[in-house]
């Protein structure tokens, strides 16, 4: 009699769990396949959130994304410079980093040097110091004023390659305030020179 009426205990047990089981499974649901990876239109979603918080630490613009803004600006830096006093007298390297603005100043620059028959040759020594003097956010755009100072070797030629201005040898110190902006409601991280200052 004992052995039976542990069989029954047994069976009531596992009905019990049977129906916790049933249960849960109502409630909770079963496996689809996508535990692990999310599908791609939640992929998609998850990486705007993440963009919009990047945006989001620009527009702060704390330490940490000044810092980070300050390294991107010196590399556009030494690229303008570059690109601006190539022999080819265009803009090619730095086009996508100049405002509509300061790309046809440029180029009305460049078209009249390329009359007179002049070049420039530079060779970029390196950034001595940027420092932001100041940044200020109107409506979605966000200008950061940048003081720039440089060192580079440059001289103005003409077509028979005689020197006009400048020295083949002699480093020059250089000193420029640039604006920088970018618009904060893209996606897009680029910043573009929108001023020249003296």
């Amino acid at each position: 009699m004992n052995y039976s009426f542990e069989y029954i205990d047994i069976i009531l047990l596992a009905m019990i769990a049977g129906f916790i089981f049933l249960r849960l499974r109502g409630i909770l649901g079963k496996r689809t396949g996508f535990e692990g990876k999310a599908p791609s239109q939640f992929e998609k979603v998850l990486n705007n959130v993440q963009s919009e918080k990047k945006i989001i630490k620009k527009e702060n613009f704390d330490d940490k994304a000044q810092q980070e803004f300050l390294k991107g600006a010196k590399i556009a830096y030494e690229t303008i410079i570059t690109d601006f006093s190539d022999n080819d007298n265009k803009i090619v390297e730095s086009k996508n980093l100049l405002s509509k603005k300061i790309h046809n100043q440029f180029e009305e620059a460049l078209n009249e040097r390329n009359k007179r028959g002049h070049f420039a040759e530079i060779t970029f020594i390196g950034v001595n110091s940027a420092e932001i003097k100041e940044h200020k956010k109107i409506d979605k755009i966000l200008n950061v004023t940048v003081e720039f100072v440089a060192e580079v070797i440059t001289c103005i030629k003409d077509k028979d390659k005689k020197i006009i201005s400048g020295h083949p040898e002699k480093i020059k110190k250089i000193y420029d305030t640039w604006v920088f902006s970018r618009d904060t409601s893209l996606n897009n991280p680029n910043w573009q020179l929108v001023d020249t200052l003296t």
